[in-house]
């Protein structure tokens, strides 16, 4: 699927599940191998992402196998890894390199990590840097900055780690070092990102402290297998949310979504919007908040300005939020956001690009752009760089534009989204 066409118009309606959760899956498996004994992972997503970090720990000797929609794992405790014969290709996949950077980093053998052309772009020095202040020995290409990664692991020291930008990804990947090294790590970020990873290590048996913006482990703590079931994914609950606020007639519920509030910046900001979203049947799954979310389209929405504290909240909804943006009335403010441009695209200029093909008006800056609607977008050929948030993004907006849209290199949803194309269709009216 290189392309994809879809016609504007109509309304999306009924109800949906999300699939499974992207980044609580990765760590339901890294966690689960580094555990002595069985573990079980329900509801897994089967996408190109974290099947790479299935095949991983595969080349690490951990047995997993597929069991119903999940998976059962055997692990192998966190010393029990052993050298892979090759290569470990983590593919697309950003959090299989960084989260496996950090447990390759306490283990005393050598390893190297790349990736397809994308993610051997995309910069390493954030990991790279703390990992090695712990004792690590990391080389990766152009003085250290990007992939292939070559670890030599060994013993770690205990650190405190101020990170200079908000990152849920190396913020895990030292935590994960830190399991291995003798005392407390402990790692603080300038605004909240993802916590997953302190959400869950614990229900493993490792001891884990939070307090604000700081999480510490305890090196030394033997992990346990158990049983976790991985509720669905925000990121992708995200693009039908707003297709169907903006969409005339439409009406929408979407159940058993993760609403993880390190994940749910961008219901505040549609909220602040006009948009009338409501959230109900709320229960905890793992250690996980789910509820069911619900909306209707028609009511008209205003602009806004997002940065700060919000932008850690909502990096992988920021494509859908252009969307929603075109379509409010003013000129809609991201500020804050350039870590964006280190994404599995340098998502500021795509989503500028693109938007502007449909007719939308589109000011860029180095750290966010702002957004002029409300627009009357029309079909037009747009590309999703390889990015599977911004295909996802482009064919909603697609579906409120006037005429047919071609989408180039559409087969990218994939990497998080496996039939996604598929929903829309059984959804738009």
């Amino acid at each position: 699927m290189d392309r994809i066409e879809l016609r504007g118009g109509g309304s999306v309606r009924g109800e949906c599940v999300p699939p499974p959760d992207k980044s609580i899956s990765h760590r339901a498996v890294i966690f689960s191998s580094l555990a002595e004994g069985r573990s079980s992972v329900r509801n897994f997503l089967r996408a190109e992402d974290t099947l790479s970090t299935v095949s991983a720990f595969r080349s690490l000797g951990v047995e997993i196998e597929e069991q119903g929609g999940g998976l059962l794992i055997r692990g192998k405790g966190i010393y029990g890894l052993r050298e892979p014969d090759g290569v470990i290709d983590c593919r697309n996949s950003g959090t299989t390199m960084r989260l496996l950077s950090g447990v390759l980093s306490g283990n005393a053998f050598f390893s190297v990590l790349s990736g397809d052309d994308s993610l051997r772009r995309r910069p390493m020095q954030r990991v790279v840097g703390p990992l090695r202040q712990m004792g690590a020995e990391i080389r990766g290409r152009d003085n250290d900055r990007y992939p292939p990664l070559a670890i030599r692991g060994g013993t770690l020291r205990a650190m405190r780690y101020a990170l200079p930008v908000a990152s849920a990804q190396v913020k895990s990947a030292v935590l994960l070092a830190g399991l291995y090294a003798e005392g407390e790590t402990s790692v603080s970020e300038p605004h909240q990102s993802r916590d997953h990873t302190e959400r869950m290590l614990p229900s493993f048996g490792a001891v884990v402290g939070v307090q604000a913006r700081t999480v510490t482990v305890k090196g030394g703590a033997e992990l346990h297998g158990r049983d976790t079931v991985v509720p669905g994914d925000f990121s992708s609950a995200a693009f039908f949310l707003v297709a169907a606020l903006l969409a005339d007639g439409s009406e929408i519920e979407i159940r058993n979504t993760g609403i993880n509030p390190t994940r749910t910046g961008l219901l505040g900001v549609l909220k602040r919007m006009g948009a009338e979203i409501t959230v109900g049947n709320l229960r905890e799954v793992s250690g996980e908040p789910v509820a069911d979310i619900s909306c209707r389209g028609g009511n008209p929405l205003k602009a806004v300005t997002v940065g700060g504290d919000e932008i850690p909240l909502l990096i992988d909804e920021f494509p859908i939020l252009c969307v929603a943006a075109t379509q409010a009335e003013g000129v809609t403010s991201v500020k804050g956001a350039e870590e964006l441009r280190v994404k599995e695209s340098d998502r500021i200029k795509a989503m500028a690009a693109e938007l502007r093909k449909f007719g939308a008006e589109i000011e860029e800056f180095p750290d966010g752009m702002n957004i002029k609607g409300k627009a009357a977008l029309r079909g037009c050929e747009v590309l999703s760089y390889g990015d599977h948030r911004i295909a996802m993004a482009l064919s909603v907006a697609a579906l409120l534009a006037e005429g047919t849209t071609v989408i180039h290199d559409a087969s990218c949803v994939d990497i998080s989204f496996p039939g996604f194309y598929e929903e829309l269709r059984r959804l738009t009216r």
